[in-house]
């Protein structure tokens, strides 16, 4: 029988209702599915009977209202960081993208040229 099928006892101080529970779940099943690793050892194969495992037995956290918020705004500000220290490299080593994009263009321009078209090989009549 699975978990998904039985009643399931939660920490209310923690999660406070069943429906902030499926979402969590429905969260880190996506997660499982997308690659995370499991933090806890289960005989489920399902993604979503996993973080419900997960989630009851405490090994995931879930932040609610204000805590959430915060982290959210945390997460904005590290990706902007990260996307203007990507912007930042671009402008400090312009020169080597010039070169490859060179070097891109060359072989670009040696492939096409190597390229036949039907017409090259059979000729007008060959392709009638």
């Amino acid at each position: 029988m699975d978990l998904i099928s039985l009643p399931l006892e939660y920490d209310e101080e923690k999660i406070d209702s069943r429906y902030r529970l499926v979402i969590a779940a429905a969260q880190r099943a996506r997660q499982l599915s997308e690659g995370s690793q499991p933090t806890i050892l289960s005989k489920a194969k399902k993604t979503i009977t996993i973080a419900l495992e997960e989630i009851i037995s405490g090994s995931v956290n879930i932040l609610t209202g204000e805590a959430a918020r915060k982290a959210k705004e945390e997460a904005r500000k590290l990706t902007y960081e990260r996307m203007m220290d990507e912007a930042k490299q671009k402008e400090i080593l312009p020169e080597d993208l010039t070169e490859l994009e060179k070097d891109l263009q060359v072989y670009l321009h040696e492939k096409a040229s190597t390229e036949r078209t039907k017409d090259d090989i059979f000729g007008e009549e060959g392709s009638k």
